[in-house]
């Protein structure tokens, strides 16, 4: 697969799709997606999953990932692929994505806090930070758990273009396609096959 250098227009300019705005894990599976020269991988390399964290306000920037960190990140990623579609399917996920899953949901165990702001007090649940990685780890799991068991899960779908591998929200039922760019590249596929179907 191949790495991005993040400084090309690929990353920086890739359309953001419906409820990544919301979610962070669909961010999170969205890092693996096809463009026209091939597909993309975001966490490709320590590096760069170093720098996705950063970027998502999940990791400080001057905590370095090292070891398994960046291979669990990905893990957590695939194990995300399926449980999506699992719900969205209406069956029952592999056991090895659930337990890949609630191993970084039990990464940093959140601890019950009293936080008072300007609105007065409310209580939190605050990750264990003394591993900032599996707290990141942590908070995305949480993070699914929240998109999977809420009233958003029913909008979740996948890219309905060849091809394309990212998840998104729906805003509608009819919509299939995360962006206007993979539904406008499907109408010109099918147009351009109906036109070739079409001619002597």
């Amino acid at each position: 697969m191949r790495a991005v250098d993040h400084e090309t227009p690929v990353y920086l300019h890739r359309l953001p799709v419906p409820g990544e705005d919301r979610y962070v894990c669909l961010a999170l599976v969205n890092t693996r997606f096809t463009v026209s020269h091939g597909r993309v991988d975001l966490l490709d390399g320590t590096e760069a999953a170093h720098l996705w964290l950063v970027r998502h306000a999940l990791l400080p920037d001057r905590v370095e990932l090292g070891g398994r960190q960046p291979g669990r990140l990905r893990a957590l990623r695939e194990a995300l692929r399926s449980l999506f579609e699992a719900r969205t399917a209406g069956i029952h996920p592999p056991a090895e994505a659930l337990d890949t899953f609630n191993a970084a949901l039990a990464a940093a165990p959140a601890t019950p806090r009293l936080t008072w702001t300007a609105e007065g007090p409310r209580r939190a649940d605050v990750p264990d930070a003394g591993d900032p990685a599996a707290a990141a780890l942590s908070l995305l799991a949480e993070d699914a758990a929240d998109l999977l068991t809420g009233t958003d899960a029913g909008q979740l779908t996948e890219c309905a273009a060849q091809g394309c591998a990212r998840w998104f929200l729906r805003s509608h039922g009819a919509r299939r396609w995360c962006t206007t760019k993979c539904g406008n590249r499907v109408r010109a596929a099918r147009a351009y096959a109906a036109r070739k179907a079409g001619s002597p």
